[in-house]
């Protein structure tokens, strides 16, 4: 039977809707690449969109940071726009915490740079500090211009500490990115408090590192003399200045305890986190070493953490010398643990509209009417609304219905990796035979037509489970007439199998049964 973890013990976190990210370095990958995966956790509508290269003139600007009605109330400004930017594939999104549309937790760019935001809770006396209006560029800024900017992981960095300088940081209490490239990864950490400070650690080719939130430990008091940290001038300064660490004591300077939240029971590695604590997740990564795509997918897909509230999946692979348009990204249109990967390149011309944006879970969509220009695109089904339909049918009798549901994605997902030697082949033979459109014209035939396979599939699955459930007897009507849940705390439909709520919370994982990814 389903267990439900009662809330008080499930959430003990001031922060429950927030991004993930996993690094593994290439080392410990079966191809020698580094891979990044993870998912964001909005709620929010999200879509596919890759963005082309663009020139801009002289003295052009983009406007950024966040504005009266967000969480942390700011004040948007204006920044200078670089005169070129990349191409870049990213799952955007409409809403969080009052931040202005579109945003994005990353994606990939055509350098091989890949970029995640994940959140990173400061402490409550940081997040008292920050100015209201707060000023300066937010979280999903800070991605979308490493993919716009970066060709290194290392150079994305700098950008970020360069910008967090120029023109400061707005934030809803605290975050982080990951930014990595075919050789390194880097965590980010970004404070609130206004101070303008933030922090890097280098992540190296034997590391695997779960972000959930974003952690850095200890951390070099002269880490400017180091290549494997970086940071703003104050970090450590500013801590020793709080009382926030002593220079003068035993203990090494430590960016968690320093600047981290106190509150739960948890530390920077473990407790407190949805059901699985980033060591944990960290240990079922290793256990996989030597890494495959695959392999990588079940961890982001692992639906002891990929629940409703999961928007997407990305797994990405970074390999040296990549030709740009090649640079292939897993996707799964919302919360994996009941939808596919499709595979897509930064090559491929366009998105399907089912894939594109539609106004389910979008912002105001309940006090507007639909914009003309849409009319067509809303007028196709949607991806991310058919895959929850599969997620609430398949959450409704996990050990039932999510090994069969699974074996379909996986079956499916093999399919496609099944082909991609002779379609990646077949499209690099002709860019370096000079038919680049061709190619072109190959990857988004390919990835067009599995996209459409794929919502032939999730229509399949809800209209199999549906009919299932009904012709059983097992459908239910609501028994009350809130449709939304409660808010900050409050469960989410997920598929937990074998979870004894009686054991203290997560000292344990759940039994994985049939369903052992």
């Amino acid at each position: 039977m389903l267990f439900q973890i009662p809330i008080s013990l499930a959430l003990l976190i001031d922060v429950t809707a927030a991004s993930y990210a996993f690094y593994v370095g290439k080392a410990l990958t079966a191809d020698g690449s580094v891979m990044v995966g993870g998912t964001g956790e909005e709620v929010s509508s999200h879509w596919l969109e890759i963005f082309p290269a663009r020139d801009y003139p002289p003295n052009a600007t983009v406007e950024v940071g966040v504005t009266e009605d967000a969480s942390m109330p700011g004040r948007r400004l204006n920044i200078s726009q670089a005169a070129h930017t990349f191409r870049y594939l990213s799952m955007e999104y409409s809403d969080y915490e009052g931040f202005p549309a579109p945003l994005t937790n990353g994606g990939v760019n055509e350098k091989g740079v890949a970029v995640r935001d994940v959140w990173a809770q400061n402490k409550d006396e940081l997040i008292a500090m920050t100015p209201n209006p707060q000023t300066g560029l937010q979280y999903s800024d800070l991605a979308r211009v490493v993919m716009e900017r970066a060709n290194t992981a290392r150079e994305g960095v700098e950008i970020i500490g360069r910008l967090i300088a120029e023109y400061g940081y707005a934030d809803y209490g605290g975050n982080s990115h990951l930014v990595a490239d075919a050789d390194e990864g880097w965590v980010v950490w970004e404070m609130s408090g206004g101070e303008r400070l933030w922090a890097a650690e280098r992540l190296g080719a034997d590391v695997v590192r779960v972000l959930y939130p974003g952690y850095i430990e200890d951390f070099p008091v002269d880490f400017a003399n180091s290549s494997n940290y970086m940071g703003s001038p104050n970090i450590v300064s500013f801590a020793v200045e709080k009382g926030w660490w002593n220079p003068n004591g035993t203990e090494p300077f430590n960016i968690w305890k320093a600047y981290g939240t106190a509150s739960g029971n948890y530390t920077a590695r473990d407790g407190g986190y949805k059901y699985m604590s980033q060591a944990a997740l960290e240990n079922a990564t290793l256990a996989m070493v030597p890494v495959t795509e695959q392999d990588l997918i079940a961890r982001v897909r692992d639906y002891r953490i990929a629940d409703d509230e999961a928007g997407y999946g990305q797994v990405v692979s970074l390999h040296p010398s990549m030709e740009p348009d090649l640079i292939r990204i897993w996707v799964a249109p919302t919360g994996s643990v009941t939808a596919p990967f499709n595979p897509w390149w930064l090559g491929v011309k366009s998105v399907p509209p089912e894939y594109g944006q539609h106004r389910y879970l979008t912002a105001d969509t309940a006090s507007t009417f639909l914009d003309p220009d849409f009319q067509y695109q809303e007028a196709t089904d949607f991806a991310g609304r058919i895959f929850k339909q599969a997620l609430y049918y398949t959450c409704s009798d996990p050990d039932a219905f999510l090994p069969i549901v699974q074996d379909m994605l996986h079956g499916f997902e093999n399919a496609s990796l099944a082909d991609l030697s002779w379609v990646e082949r077949s499209a690099e033979l002709l860019v370096q035979n000079g038919q680049r459109e061709d190619a072109l014209d190959l990857l988004t035939f390919y990835a067009h037509t599995r996209a459409e396979k794929a919502l032939g599939l999730g229509k399949t699955m809800v209209d199999a489970l549906g009919a299932y459930i009904k012709l059983t007897g097992r459908f239910r009507s609501p028994s009350g007439s809130r449709i939304n849940d409660p808010g900050l705390g409050a469960e989410t439909v997920n598929c937990l199998v074998g979870w004894d709520p009686d054991q203290p919370a997560f000292s344990q994982t759940p039994s994985m049964g049939k369903t052992e990814l």
